[in-house]
């Protein structure tokens, strides 16, 4: 089985975020990145039961500068076999997903596997648009899968109940909690990691649909208030003048 991991950089969650250039950059001075979460505990650790279950290898790929090397030597120290770095600064989730799709579409991936989605811009946009690059069926918010005889048999969430699901592969599959359980890379995976292939490729020559305009920073929250319970008049006010939401 050939596996596919989509991992990102992302800022750790206790950063302070702050812009440049007249609000038009994200200032990196100072914050600690880390990869992705859900692309890490939930994506990248089922790829890797997958293989030790059936055989195969997994492969992780990020779309990034050299400043994203020390996040895939994790993947690789986590248990993934080797790695793919597309040498180029992110500029949107189609540019990402692009450029993910033009490497992978003649690798002959059984499943590609991205976390449900970023904690930075949360945009939940990636896996959907690689599978309609690559032609590919999409499971998204899945949080268990298993294969046998190139069937995925998956379960996610839905309203009201669990959805459970037969798809041939290959497929895109975008997953979370509990899809796995997180691992934490021991001496022998890192030291191992050293040795593992990191190949870097240059990206495709793809147009971006977006340019940023400016960042802003959402409101500060107001201050609480407290209405007695004896007093729901007050509520009732509040709610229709203030926070006009009746």
């Amino acid at each position: 089985m050939k596996l596919l991991v989509c991992v990102c950089k992302t800022p750790d969650t206790t950063a302070k975020i702050t812009f440049t250039d007249n609000n038009t950059t994200f200032d990196a001075n100072g914050i600690t990145f880390i990869m992705n979460p859900t692309d890490e505990w939930y994506a990248l650790v089922r790829a890797i039961e997958l293989k030790e279950q059936h055989g195969g290898s997994v492969t992780v790929i990020n779309v990034g500068l050299n400043d994203s090397d020390q996040i895939i030597r994790k993947a690789l120290a986590i248990g993934a076999d080797d790695a793919v770095r597309i040498n180029k600064a992110p500029t949107d989730a189609y540019d990402v997903a692009a450029q993910i799709a033009e490497y992978a579409k003649d690798k002959g991936f059984d499943i590609v596997f991205t976390g449900k989605e970023t904690i930075d811009y949360n945009g939940f946009n990636v896996g959907a648009m690689l599978s309609e690059l690559l032609d590919l069926p999409f499971v998204s918010l899945a949080n268990k899968l298993d294969v046998n005889d190139g069937k995925a048999t998956i379960s996610r969430d839905i309203e009201g109940g669990i959805e459970n699901l037969s798809v041939a592969t290959p497929l895109v599959v975008s997953a979370q909690k509990g899809m796995a359980e997180q691992r934490i890379p021991n001496m022998r995976g890192i030291m191992a990691a050293r040795r593992k292939p990191l190949q870097v490729v240059e990206p495709a020559a793809i147009e971006p649909l977006t340019t940023i305009t400016n960042y802003e920073l959402p409101p500060e929250r107001s201050d609480i208030k407290y209405v007695d319970a004896e007093n729901p008049a007050e509520l009732i006010r509040l709610l229709h003048e203030e926070a006009k939401v009746i």
